[in-house]
């Protein structure tokens, strides 16, 4: 199956899962972030993403330069660990990185998660390309990314164990929109994908297209 068509099971399943009450939080807080048109006000294509430098697992800083070399890059944000939907997408990405690089791209995914947390899912679903860690969703927040889990959303995930404050090692409950971006080798923007509804991921078959 395609990353599109196993997230959209995935989903499926797990919506049989989740209590009505529980699911209807979820739900109201999706469809607020579209009401609101937050993905359309993101960084937009055609313009050059921004430099950055930021921290790998090993807590080597790692800026833009080194990942393009001059390529076309691959860039991936994900919530973090915890989201079963974000390591499904790593997993697929990880199975494409040597398609992509047969196309002269490099691949680097962002989260506002800590190295330390981020080690633990690079080395889980062993992951070949970086992984760095966006502290306080600094770049997302430059990006358009950024938004804020709302109280009872952040109850509910508490109640399901997810520990965000230890995850990203702040407690502002902020997080970034699935987003994919393909920039070509001057770092303009020629693919970008950005999505309200976590559950959506770009699928590596799209991102070859544009490659």
């Amino acid at each position: 199956m395609t990353l599109t068509e196993t997230l959209l099971v995935t989903n499926e399943v797990n919506r049989t899962k989740i209590p009505a009450e529980i699911l209807e939080v979820m739900d109201s807080a999706t469809a607020e972030l579209i009401a609101n048109g937050l993905a359309t006000k993101t960084i937009k294509e055609g313009s050059v993403f921004p430099a950055f430098e930021l921290p790998n697992v090993h807590n080597k800083k790692i800026s833009l330069n080194e990942i393009t070399k001059s390529r076309k890059t691959i860039i991936a944000f994900y919530r973090g660990g915890w989201c079963p939907y974000c390591n499904i997408q790593l997993k697929a990405l990880q199975n494409s990185l040597p398609e992509f690089e047969k196309k002269g791209a490099s691949l680097v995914a962002i989260t506002p998660e800590t190295p330390d947390s981020s080690l633990t899912t690079a080395e889980k679903n062993a992951l070949n390309f970086e992984v760095l860690s966006d502290i306080d969703n600094t770049l997302a927040k430059e990006l358009g990314l950024v938004f804020k889990l709302p109280e009872a959303l952040q109850a509910i995930y508490t109640n399901f164990g997810l520990d965000l404050v230890k995850h990203n090692q702040n407690e502002d409950y902020e997080l970034p929109l699935a987003a994919t971006f393909v920039l070509n080798e001057k770092k303009e923007i020629i693919y970008s994908f950005v999505d309200e509804d976590y559950t959506k991921r770009a699928d590596p078959l799209d991102i070859l297209a544009k490659l």
